[in-house]
């Protein structure tokens, strides 16, 4: 039998250490010929045909702004290898730093937005605004992914998931349980 693990009372401000949905992201962005990079760790699958996900942006956030007016981004994916860049891209505003040139960072042209893929990142996801409803009450925008970049390798990239006060985990090891799994249960 598993042991219990001995729990103690915690500051709900705080859960998020727990509970962030999935990989930091840097969401790339353009309007009137400026673009925009933001690192967010608010992210979640909402649905799989069509891809939507949702992503939270503060409203005191510069991309807020132009994501809202463009009404479309791209979430790029990037590895451990970008630890540095993903924090120095969060602790500055691009109202005024061109992140691009600061973080040496390629702006690869996307397919189907006119926000650029940042060449860097091991996959890059374009993004359709889908559903604008709880943006002005919550700063939650429902993009439709409408583009997918993926690298081949390495099949499972080592990504970051922040845990609060500057603190991130690497993904770890992987676990297979393909021969217990039931795609008809989805």
């Amino acid at each position: 039998m598993t042991k219990l693990p001995a729990k103690a009372d915690f500051p709900v401000s705080q859960v998020r250490r727990y509970l962030e949905p999935g990989p930091i992201v840097l969401v790339s962005s353009q309007w009137q010929g400026k673009t925009n990079i933001m690192t967010l760790g608010w992210q979640t699958v909402l649905e799989f045909s069509p891809s939507l996900v949702g992503l939270m942006i503060s409203r005191g956030n510069h991309s807020h702004r132009m994501i809202k007016k463009a009404r479309e981004c791209v979430i790029n994916l990037p590895t451990a290898a970008l630890t540095d860049t993903v924090v120095g891209i969060g602790n500055c505003s691009g109202a005024d730093t061109d992140k691009f040139a600061k973080f040496a960072l390629t702006a690869q042209e996307a397919a189907k937005v006119d926000a650029p893929l940042i060449g860097e990142c091991h996959a890059n996801f374009e993004c359709r605004l889908h559903d604008d409803a709880l943006v002005d009450s919550y700063s939650f925008f429902i993009f439709e992914v409408v583009k997918a970049h993926v690298a081949a390798r390495p099949k499972h990239p080592e990504t970051l998931h922040y845990t609060g006060d500057g603190v991130f985990m690497v993904s770890g090891k992987i676990i297979s349980r393909r021969s217990l799994f039931r795609p008809d249960m989805l």
